[in-house]
């Protein structure tokens, strides 16, 4: 699924109250957290949400979560994460694809948790130890856009990593 190369990619996580939202690089080598969006109680202005920002970004992917079960089934909220997806994929000019989300919201609230300094020496959101590292400024700016939108960057970041060798 490395359509559109050279274009950014949108991670989504889609939460009962909050989505989080998350953005590549044009590269599609890293991810950063950009926004939350509080759902409004009409499932179709929240798409529209999304779609104004994956037009604002001239995204050529969406990554949605997909919150299988630790087992790695398919539950309830893996169900309506599937259906919301396949909704957006109506709604939108891009490919939508889904990701296994386990436990991006316990790593992402570790990651917010710790001091920038230790961000940087684990290799920013990649997890990789790296010479250069990420500038305290980004890892205060995740702090200060939420929980909800770092797990998307986990989401999206892991999606990335995975796909390398497509895109």
């Amino acid at each position: 699924m490395g359509s559109s190369v050279g274009t950014r990619v949108v991670g989504i996580d889609l939460g009962e109250r909050r989505i989080g939202v998350s953005v590549s690089d044009s590269q599609r080598v890293l991810a950063t957290p950009h926004s939350v969006i509080a759902r409004s109680g009409d499932m179709s202005a929240d798409r529209q949400a999304i779609a104004a920002l994956v037009s604002q970004f001239d995204a050529g992917l969406v990554v949605v979560g997909l919150p299988l079960t630790l087992a790695g089934d398919r539950g309830r909220a893996a169900s309506a994460a599937a259906s919301e997806a396949s909704a957006l994929r109506a709604e939108l000019d891009v490919p939508v694809v889904l990701h296994d989300e386990r436990l991006t919201t316990v790593e992402a609230d570790r990651l917010r948790r710790l001091p920038a300094e230790t961000v940087a020496s684990r290799g920013g959101w990649r997890g990789r130890s790296q010479a250069r590292p990420v500038r305290p400024s980004a890892a205060r700016r995740a702090r200060r856009v939420g929980i909800d939108a770092v797990a998307a960057t986990v989401l999206l970041q892991s999606w990335l990593d995975q796909n390398r060798d497509d895109s």
